[in-house]
């Protein structure tokens, strides 16, 4: 059994924790820990046993190590902001404590996240002796996990990945964002990038898109993004020739979104207002909706998945990996809305699979580096089924 602290305390780590109390045979004792210690003691009285709370700013590296060495955790789960990784893996380094995250490192003056900063600490990790597993939530996550059982298990060769996102719910919001609004926003009004024939290429934002039918969803208008598995995925996968990744938006979403930029709201630079100096993105985000507070009303599914081209025993074939999410379902379990739900699952099982022995290794990984297997096995029995279909239509 291993003793846990989780570091965040919004919707997905609302999900973490209460997936991780569930199960004391995995996690003997755990710490949730957030900047805002009531956000915390709110999720601990909803539990049924005892979990232990704290206040830490994790950027304060000394203060985490601080925490660190008094909680005494076999692993450290950040699920706040990507912004902090690279502070949370410093504390880990000095304590000599495992990591585990769901989002790759921003920094939070550009608008543009990618794996480098992160890799870079794998020497350092690894002359440790301590491991850090980067983006075990859905996508990135279980994406990269499908990815690998195709590997194992469908193809000699895979040729091509299309990652594709759909919400297909309804919280009755004419605007909001489904996870942290300043965090959702930037990655939406970045410019799209997918990898093809050895060399990235760049598009303009939501630039490209086609129509795709969702089992049990229907069909719906995707757009191509640039996503961080990506950029592992090009380097795991051998025999690779295009991967991409697509996302659902609605009319409604995209004009408001549009309307926003407009009006400069989506800013990520200070601007100076009545003599003090702010953010508008950060102004935004403090106006929307909590994403957690979605999830009583929310109605209607998700679905996520990998439709992946290669060859078996000689023949081209063409399957669709993928798991359907009902939002109301998940409310009824944890309180949480589908999005929430799907990425604080698969970082309790992330989490199992490192404390518990089935993945590790000295330095930095990706989750599509180890045995697919025990990660799906508990992945359905955790509340995330999962389903491989025949697909003819090509994205």
């Amino acid at each position: 059994m291993a003793r846990l602290l989780i570091i965040g305390a919004g919707g997905v780590a609302g999900v973490a924790v209460r997936k991780c109390a569930a199960c004391p045979e995995l996690f003997e004792h755990i710490t949730l820990a957030s900047r805002t210690k009531s956000k915390c003691d709110a999720f601990a009285a909803d539990l049924d046993r005892p979990i232990e709370t704290a206040q830490i700013d994790a950027d304060d590296v000394p203060k985490t190590v601080e925490l660190i060495r008094r909680v005494r955790p076999d692993l450290v789960v950040h699920l706040a902001l990507p912004y902090q990784d690279l502070h949370i893996m410093d504390a880990c380094l000095e304590t000599g404590v495992d990591y585990l995250d769901t989002a790759n490192y921003e920094p939070p003056d550009v608008a543009r996240f990618e794996y480098k900063w992160q890799w870079a600490y794998h020497d350092r990790f690894a002359e440790r002796g301590i491991m850090a597993l980067l983006g075990s939530g859905f996508d990135p996550g279980v994406t990269n996990v499908f990815c690998a059982y195709a590997q194992k298990h469908l193809f000699d060769e895979i040729h091509a990945i299309d990652i594709v996102d759909c919400n297909g719910g309804d919280h009755g919001h004419p605007f909001a964002t489904n996870f942290n609004p300043e965090i959702n926003i930037r990655e939406v009004t970045a410019k799209g990038r997918y990898w093809e024939d050895g060399a990235w290429r760049e598009t303009e934002p939501m630039a490209e898109s086609r129509s795709f039918v969702f089992p049990q969803i229907g069909e719906r208008r995707m757009y191509l993004m640039y996503h961080e598995e990506l950029e592992s995925l090009i380097r795991h996968v051998p025999g690779l020739k295009r991967i991409r990744f697509w996302m659902t938006f609605g009319d409604e979403y995209l004009t408001h979104l549009r309307v926003l930029q407009n009006v400069g709201m989506t800013r990520i630079d200070e601007i100076e207002f009545e003599g003090r100096a702010i953010v508008p993105l950060k102004l935004l985000k403090a106006l929307l909706p909590d994403p957690a507070s979605l999830a009583e009303n929310y109605t209607g599914k998700t679905c996520i998945g990998c439709v992946i081209e290669g060859v078996r025993d000689g023949a081209p074939q063409r399957v669709f990996i993928h798991n359907i999410c009902d939002h109301a379902a998940c409310y009824r379990q944890v309180k949480a809305q589908a999005v929430s739900f799907t990425t604080g699952v698969p970082a309790m099982i992330g989490a199992a699979m490192m404390t518990g022995g089935h993945w590790r290794g000295d330095g930095v990984f990706h989750v599509e580096q180890f045995d697919p297997d025990p990660f799906l096995d508990l992945l359905a029995r955790h509340g995330l089924p999962w389903s491989i279909t025949p697909w003819d239509d090509p994205v």
